[in-house]
């Protein structure tokens, strides 16, 4: 059963304004080291920065809890297995929110927007 979708769209323009005027203050409140570290060693790193922001807030949508109380940044982790697939590891509040469900991702761009769609799915009542 579906419990939730999100979708978001991201200007890579806004974002890469967003990061010169806030730099590593916006980035190590929103991004893991582990996101910051993917997407550093990428070409285009606004790119993949603006992707992983686009997941965070369509799995944020999809959660329907809102921006204040349960919602954080960086408990929802955007992680690429050995082929490149994207998928969230949860951490936290959000991990125990989501207990008993799947989460499932879709992200694309072009040169200047990025999408990202999120779908929860109840894996157990």
């Amino acid at each position: 059963m579906i419990r939730g979708t999100g979708i978001d769209v991201v200007e890579i323009q806004r974002m890469q304004r967003t990061i010169d005027a806030w730099g590593d203050a916006f980035l190590n409140r929103v991004f893991t080291p582990d996101e910051l570290a993917y997407a550093r060693a990428r070409k285009n790193t606004t790119h993949h920065i603006a992707a992983r922001f686009a997941v965070k807030e369509a799995v944020a949508k999809a959660m329907a809890t809102g921006w204040s109380g349960d919602f954080r940044w960086k408990n929802i982790e955007v992680v690429n297995d050995s082929s490149g697939k994207p998928s969230v590891r949860l951490h936290g509040r959000a991990r125990n929110i989501l207990e008993g469900n799947s989460v499932f991702i879709s992200i694309s761009h072009s040169e200047s927007v990025v999408v990202a769609m999120a779908i929860i799915e109840a894996t157990k009542s």
